[in-house]
């Protein structure tokens, strides 16, 4: 990111040190390569490193130049036309995405090395990564063959880093995280001559939020018009995830992935064991909405009876004993949910990815110590993408490369002072300006971060007239947050994904 330069020297023990200057320079490495995706071989080109991002300086509209702010760390594959090496396909006609994952404060490393890219970290078929040391291994299920791929660790990230001098907290922010974004994305289409090419933008969880965020910005600022968004485990009305005394949505919401939870490791009844997962979660779904939903609705005038009858209900569908749910006023929440459904055996279950279980300490408390599914895939995409940067795609720093970053408790929300952040607005004006956008919506059924239900919700609530609605396919897969650990759901969603950039073109 920095190179030093000497500018001169002093004699050895003159009182004034050595005048060091850092020039602040790109830092970019192109390398070549080829794969098999779906039977067929393809040769692609890698471009790996940082850009320095710079922002206009004006004053009372006079131009005063432009001021290094960033250096953003990126890795572009680009589909060779297999005429000559590094020759692109006709950027009229290939398509280009840009990917991101979410926090705030994650790098795109799980999108990058678990769904979308040339190489993916090797799972077994559930999503355990065995003991290390780990390996990745080509991925036959990527998009390259659909599309151009362009993975971004937004500033504090992966390698992202500010200038010097800079404020490392500035992008810290819901607009000012857009804002570097989005001048990356057309500074990537301007310098790559990508204007006329097809546009996606994929994003998970947090980069949902930023992915529609950035569908409204690119449109009004720069005159972008996307063909396609991808969100993937979808974070855009928070309302429906934040467990706040007095905000009786969550419960509701969290319901059908609780049951899901508990069908997974068989702590519901005969009748309900029986059915299949698509099935339970239809059940429970038109409880929440109905009875479940007039029953909070009441608060403390609710009849004793209905009470009952509701706990009952809800201890049915969670696994969960009746007086337990009692003791919590017929709301559940997350992390009591997390730590009791198997504290009788002494493990908890994920949040990421409910199916998968750990030991604390000890069983007594109420929040478990350490998020059983992040600790199984945590080590494993850090490990095999450090490997990967530097001895494939041959990019070499001393930075750290963060993984998680860890931004969320200080991440600025000023554009939704006193109120919930819901980007679905967003997205509906998005696409009335746009209507040829189209949406794909993942989600999985053990995701307690981002539950399913949620998506559903949001996506219910967009306001959007039908003809636009019908832009919108939604996908469900039996797996959590980061779906494409589980091998079955991985081969899905490259097919649903395919189906979607295909239809999106037309």
């Amino acid at each position: 990111m920095e190179k030093e330069k000497k500018l001169g020297s002093t004699p050895e023990n003159s009182a004034n040190p050595v005048e060091i200057k850092r020039e602040i320079i790109d830092n970019v490495v192109i390398t070549r390569h080829r794969t098999k995706i779906g039977g067929k071989v393809l040769a692609y080109t890698a471009t790996c490193g940082t850009w320095v991002m710079h922002e206009e300086l004006d004053k009372d509209g006079e131009h005063l130049g432009q001021k290094p702010k960033s250096a953003m760390f990126f890795t572009a594959y680009t589909l060779d036309d297999g005429k000559s090496a590094a020759n692109p396909a006709n950027p009229k006609t290939r398509p280009i995405m840009f990917c991101f994952n979410g926090g705030p404060g994650s790098s795109s490393v799980w999108l990058h090395m678990g769904l979308l890219g040339p190489k993916r970290v090797l799972l077994d078929h559930d999503g355990n990564a065995g003991a290390p040391p780990y390996q990745s291994v080509d991925n036959a299920y990527s998009l390259l063959a659909e599309t151009d791929l362009v993975f971004i660790d937004p500033v504090g990230t992966g390698y992202s880093r500010m200038i010097e001098g800079e404020k490392t907290s500035e992008f810290h922010e819901y607009q000012r995280d857009l804002e570097s974004v989005g001048a990356f994305i057309r500074l990537y289409v301007s310098r790559n001559e990508r204007w006329a090419s097809p546009k996606f933008i994929a994003g998970e969880s947090y980069g949902t939020t930023r992915a529609c965020g950035l569908a409204g910005l690119l449109q009004d600022k720069y005159g972008m018009y996307l063909n396609g968004l991808l969100l993937i485990s979808v974070a855009l009305d928070f309302q429906t995830i934040c467990f706040d005394h007095g905000n009786d949505m969550p419960p509701l919401i969290y319901l059908p992935t609780y049951a899901a939870t508990a069908w997974h490791h068989k702590k519901l009844a005969n009748d309900l064991q029986k059915m299949t997962l698509a099935n339970l979660m239809r059940e429970v779904e038109n409880f929440a909405m109905t009875e479940y939903a007039a029953g909070l609705f009441q608060g403390d005038k609710l009849p004793v009876d209905a009470f009952n009858d509701i706990a009952k209900k809800v201890a049915r569908y969670t696994g969960l004993s009746v007086s337990y749910v009692k003791s919590t006023k017929l709301r559940v929440q997350i992390q009591r949910f997390c730590k009791e459904l198997l504290r009788a055996e002494g493990k908890t279950v994920g949040r990421l990815d409910s199916r998968f279980t750990a030991m604390d300490r000890d069983s007594a408390g109420e929040q478990f110590e350490f998020d059983p599914a992040h600790a199984v895939i945590g080590g494993v995409f850090a490990t095999t993408f450090n490997d990967y940067v530097r001895r494939t795609l041959k990019f070499e720093t001393d930075l750290d490369y963060r993984v998680l970053a860890g931004l969320y408790q200080r991440w600025g929300w000023k554009d939704f002072a006193n109120r919930y952040v819901n980007i679905g607005e967003t997205l509906r004006v998005a696409m009335n300006k746009n209507p040829h956008l189209k949406v794909y919506v993942g989600n999985g059924y053990f995701d307690l971060a981002t539950p399913h239900f949620a998506s559903d919700y949001t996506v219910n609530h967009l306001m959007l007239d039908q003809t636009l609605a019908n832009n919108i396919s939604t996908y469900y897969y039996e797996a959590g947050h980061m779906m494409y650990a589980h091998q079955p759901s991985l081969i899905k969603m490259a097919k649903d994904m395919q189906g979607f950039v295909a239809r999106s073109l037309t």
